[in-house]
């Protein structure tokens, strides 16, 4: 029957048997001792020691009534390492100073390092983990973040899930060290050394600004107290105002600008991150939000998402700047970024900004050449024939209630396809160089090339109807959405021999382009009219002629009183 004591190790209690007690104690006093030369961060590396034994016994004990017993402390002594001398307190640690066995089944741990991060120190734990330079990871994530679209997501899902290396056993298994005494003094000692180096810097900076300033302080008492400042010492004293003055004046002005430049900048960041949620978001979700993207957006081969976030960061980083450098402006206390920080947000800045002048430079040359595609449609009409001309258009795709030929483009869809929509349609009529009436539709875009050019206007979809002596047009075109910014156009011309008359229906009258005819009738007054085809151009058969005459009686009479 043996005595068991409860002991708080590393803020958890168990129930442990005298004996394996006493040997835990005295391997902890051994372990003491051999710090005892070595006062500094001695507490912390028991502490961390103690944690490690004290997470290693939670393994082993599943069931709070279990109590610890000897084999178990002799399991934790191989894990942790068996000293073998702590006597000499000068001897360092070796691999011949004391014989432990490494936990080889512990591998790594997938941590966030803390001590090296940009935003939560995802990137540098994956680097340790698989022990690799940080600054890959980083590209990598980068990478994705342009190219597959999820890095950000993915990034602060890792940041979520991962807790960060916070103690000295955490670190050590983040980068795959085995967590005994040699490896957890080792590590406190770097981290000491490297505050003390800290310190010292810091300690030397003060001492010479404290030096600096006595040496001030003693050139202005040396001449204060010496003969030769009392002469003019009333011009000095005004002198001495006036600077005051202009410098507090000049100090006001700083805090003014310092003032507005942090508004101007808050507000614009404000302003990205609000349209970042409200139009790249729903851009991402897939939400139709009928976002009205800049010209050069669109027919790239990025993703409009990226190119969307491209622009907020080209702006927002300046501005960000700008806003760190008023509230430096305002207090000294406010710290500059970091050089780790700075040269990434400069790579950042960097790559949209060459993003988007590839996507400019894109845009331009896909609108440089004009292309054109065309068609031939002979029609059923000779002399003496009459031809009705109409212009309709499908309300179910989309509905105008004038119609009129127009650049105006439209989103629409088709068939559950996004689509564009135009009434940029115009018709002429002029006469045939033979016998054969006959329609020719020509269609225009722009491209890369000519070939391209050409592609683009061929794939515009434009449709009519013949019906015996009519011709019905649609008053509209559809096309590619990613061509709605080229300057697509249908042009319709009639020809027609002589002595074929053309009747040109209400529906006409918006989309007649300037056709030619005697007396020079306007486009407009040409609907609802019949004209003929003479050996010139068209006549007028029915036009009132009499209208115009009583006008010009009326202005005459107007003009004689």
């Amino acid at each position: 029957m043996n005595k068991t004591i409860n002991i708080n190790l590393g803020g958890f209690f168990f129930h442990i048997d005298e004996i394996a007690y006493q040997k835990l104690r005295r391997y902890l006093e051994s372990i003491s001792r051999s710090l005892s030369d070595d006062p500094q961060g001695k507490n912390e590396i028991i502490a961390d020691i103690e944690a490690r034994i004290s997470e290693l016994l939670s393994e082993k004990i599943t069931d709070a009534r279990q109590v610890v017993n000897e084999g178990d402390i002799d399991d934790i002594i191989k894990i942790m390492g068996q000293p073998e001398d702590y006597a000499d307190a000068e001897q360092e640690y070796s691999d011949s100073s004391y014989s432990y066995k490494r936990n080889s089944a512990s591998g790594k741990k997938l941590f966030r390092d803390g001590d090296d991060k940009f935003l939560g120190g995802v990137a540098s734990g994956i680097a340790h983990y698989f022990d690799i330079d940080t600054i890959w990871i980083r590209l990598g994530l980068l990478a994705l973040f342009f190219g597959a679209g999820f890095g950000v997501l993915l990034y602060i899902i890792l940041w979520i899930l991962l807790p960060e290396a916070k103690t000295t056993s955490e670190k050590l298994q983040m980068e795959g060290e085995p967590v005994n005494i040699d490896n957890i003094e080792k590590k406190i000692r770097e981290e000491f050394s490297n505050v003390s180096d800290k310190v010292s810097v810091v300690a030397k900076e003060a001492s010479e600004k404290i030096k600096d300033g006595a040496n001030e302080f003693s050139d202005k008492m040396s001449k204060t107290f010496s003969g030769k400042t009392k002469k003019n010492n009333g011009a000095s004293d005004f002198l001495d105002t006036i600077g005051k003055i202009i410098l507090t004046i000049f100090k006001v002005i700083g805090k003014f600008i310092g003032i507005l430049i942090i508004f101007i900048s808050a507000a614009v960041i404000l302003s990205l991150i609000v349209g970042g949620f409200s139009l790249g978001s729903l851009e991402w979700l897939n939400v139709d939000a009928n976002l009205q993207y800049p010209p050069f957006f669109y027919d790239s081969v990025i993703p409009t998402w990226a190119l969307t976030l491209c622009s907020f960061l080209l702006i927002g980083i300046p501005f960000l700047l700008l806003f760190i450098l008023g509230l430096r402006i305002l207090s000294s206390n406010v710290r500059k970024l970091s050089k780790p920080t700075s040269l990434t947000l400069s790579g950042i800045w960097i790559v949209c900004l060459l993003v988007i002048i590839f996507t400019g430079i894109e845009f331009g040359t896909s609108h440089s050449v004009d292309g054109q595609s065309s068609e031939k449609k002979s029609l059923n009409i000779i002399k003496n024939d009459t031809l009705n001309l109409k212009i309709i258009n499908d309300d179910e795709i989309y509905y105008r209630h004038n119609l009129r030929s127009n650049s105006y483009r439209e989103e629409v869809y088709v068939d559950n396809k996004k689509m564009v929509y135009s009434n940029n349609v115009n018709v002429d009529v002029k006469k045939s160089n033979s016998d054969e009436s006959y329609m020719i539709i020509l269609k225009k875009s722009q491209g890369k090339n000519r070939g391209n050019a050409s592609h683009n206007a061929k794939i515009v979809s434009y449709n009519y109807k013949i019906e015996g002596n009519t011709v019905i047009l649609d008053a509209y075109y559809l096309s590619s959405f990613k061509n709605i910014w080229k300057d697509e156009e249908i042009e319709i011309t009639i020809y027609l021999p002589e002595d074929v008359t053309i009747y040109f229906d209400n529906s006409t009258k918006n989309f007649l382009d300037d056709v030619k005819n005697e007396g020079d009738i306007k486009d407009r007054d040409m609907a609802n009219q019949h004209f003929i085809m003479t050996d010139r151009t068209l006549k007028c058969t029915d036009c009132e002629i009499e209208f115009d005459d009583e006008e010009n009686t009326e202005s005459e009479l107007k003009e004689t009183f």
